[in-house]
C-alpha cells in the first residue's frame, strides 16, 4: 500500500468510500452488511486506514455499519471521516443534533476528519452565514474540544463559489475534497480548483477518481493507445495513476461495491507509477475526444452575454449543459441552477438569437438552451 504524509500521520493513498457498498436487491438503503464487513477487513489486512462516509449515504445507514465494521479494530488503527449533510436545507440549523448523532451512529469519540459537505451554489450562503446558523462556529468548537481531530470540506461548485468558501474559511481548513479525475481536470476546472487550493497550501482529497465509473472502460481505440504505452496496466488503474501523479493529492477515495473492485484497486495501490509526459498527453487528449461528444464548445468568450436582453449568464449555462448532458442527468447541474433566480435559468431564453449572431464558435445556443430545458424536465 502507498501512504501520503499529512501532519505527521502515515495515510493510505487509498481511501475506503462507503457511498456505494454491497446492498440486497439493488435497494441502495439496505446495505449488505456481511460482504460489508467482509470488504472492510480485506482494505484493514491491506492497509487502508482511512473510511470515508456521511450522514446520507444508503439512506443514512452507511455511517451505521461502518461503525459496526470498524468497532471490530482498535481505534487507533483507522481514521474515520464523515461529514455535515449541507446539501440539504432542512438540516442547516442542526448541526449539533446531528453531529450527536453521527457520533452515537459511529460509535467513537471522536472524528478524525470532518467535512463540510458538498459546498455548492446552493449552500455557500447558509455556509457563510454563521450568525443565522452556527455552523462554522460548531464545528471549530468541536475542534477545539478535540472531537473533530481535522476540519475540512467537499466542494461540487464552480471556482467563485470555492473562492468565497476559501476567503471566508480557508485558514481554518485542513484538507478538500475534490471531483477530479482526468475528465474532470478540463471539465469542471479541476486544474485551477487544485491551483487554487495549492496557493493556500490546502491538499486535495479525491472523490469520483473514476467518474462514477464511466473511466473504467473506455473506447477500444482509446485502449489501444494506452495497451500501447503500459501493456500490463488496467484500463481504470490509469485513472488513479493520474492522480498519483497530481503532488497535491494526498487521498484517493474509492466507492468499492465488491471485493473484486477493492482488490484490483488494491492491486494498483501497490505501487506508486506516475505517468510520465507522453502518458499524461495521451490521456488527457482520450479525455478531449471523450467530452467532444454530446457538448458544446463554449470558450467562455462572453461575446453572448453582452448581446443577451435577458442578461442570461450563457457561457455558464452552457457549461452545465455539457455537464447534465455528458453525466446523463445527475446532480451537479440542477443543484447549481437551483441557486439562480428563475429569470436567469434556461428556460428565460427569448430565442431571439442575437447570442448567436456574435458567437465565435457558431454555436446555435437558442436550441441548446431549449434542449437544456427538455432534459431538465
Amino acid at each position: 500500500m502507498i501512504y501520503r504524509d499529512f501532519q505527521g500521520m502515515k495515510l493510505s493513498a487509498l481511501g475506503f468510500g462507503a457511498m456505494r457498498l454491497p446492498v440486497i436487491d439493488e435497494d441502495d438503503s439496505r446495505i449488505d452488511e456481511a460482504a460489508a464487513l467482509r470488504m472492510v477487513d480485506t482494505a484493514m489486512k491491506n492497509g487502508i486506514n482511512y473510511y470515508d462516509t456521511a450522514w446520507g449515504y444508503h439512506g443514512e445507514n452507511s455511517e451505521l455499519v461502518m461503525g459496526k465494521a470498524l468497532s471490530r479494530y482498535p481505534r487507533d488503527s483507522f481514521c474515520i471521516a464523515t461529514k455535515f449533510p449541507g446539501y440539504d436545507a432542512s438540516n442547516w440549523g442542526r448541526v449539533e443534533e446531528i453531529f450527536e448523532q453521527q457520533l452515537e451512529k459511529l460509535g467513537v469519540e471522536y472524528f478524525d476528519f470532518y467535512l463540510f459537505h458538498n459546498v455548492c451554489e446552493m449552500n455557500i450562503d447558509a455556509y457563510l452565514d454563521d450568525e443565522k446558523y452556527g455552523i462554522y462556529s460548531y464545528l471549530m468548537k468541536q475542534k477545539q474540544n478535540g472531537r473533530i481531530r481535522h476540519l475540512g470540506f467537499s466542494c461540487h461548485g464552480s471556482m467563485s463559489v470555492l473562492q468565497r468558501f476559501l476567503d471566508a474559511y480557508g485558514k481554518d481548513m485542513e484538507f478538500c475534497q475534490l471531483q477530479l479525475n482526468y475528465l474532470d481536470w478540463t471539465f469542471q476546472n479541476g486544474k485551477e480548483k487544485t491551483e487554487l487550493l495549492d496557493q493556500r497550501h490546502i491538499p486535495v482529497w479525491v472523490m469520483e477518481p473514476l467518474r462514477g465509473g464511466r473511466l473504467a472502460g473506455i473506447a477500444p481505440e482509446d485502449e489501444e493507445k494506452l495497451k500501447e504505452l503500459r501493456p500490463d496496466e488496467e484500463i481504470p488503474a490509469w485513472a488513479f495513476r493520474f492522480l498519483q501523479s497530481i503532488p497535491s493529492v494526498t487521498m484517493i477515495l474509492s466507492g468499492m461495491s465488491s471485493e473484486e473492485q477493492l482488490e484490483k484497486n488494491l492491486v494498483t495501490f501497490a505501487a506508486d507509477k506516475k505517468l510520465n509526459g507522453e502518458e499524461m498527453k495521451t490521456l488527457l487528449g482520450i479525455a478531449d475526444k471523450m467530452l467532444s461528444a454530446g457538448t458544446v464548445p463554449c470558450t467562455s468568450c462572453h461575446y453572448c452575454v453582452s448581446h443577451c436582453p435577458q442578461g442570461l449568464d450563457i457561457p455558464h449555462l452552457l457549461a452545465l449543459y455539457n455537464e447534465h448532458a455528458y453525466t446523463g442527468g445527475g446532480f451537479i447541474a440542477p443543484m447549481a441552477l437551483a441557486a439562480l433566480p428563475e429569470e436567469k435559468r434556461p428556460q428565460a431564453c427569448l430565442q431571439c438569437r442575437s447570442c448567436e449572431q456574435v458567437c465565435p464558435q457558431q454555436i446555435r445556443i437558442s436550441e441548446v438552451l431549449a434542449d437544456f430545458c427538455t432534459k431538465l424536465g
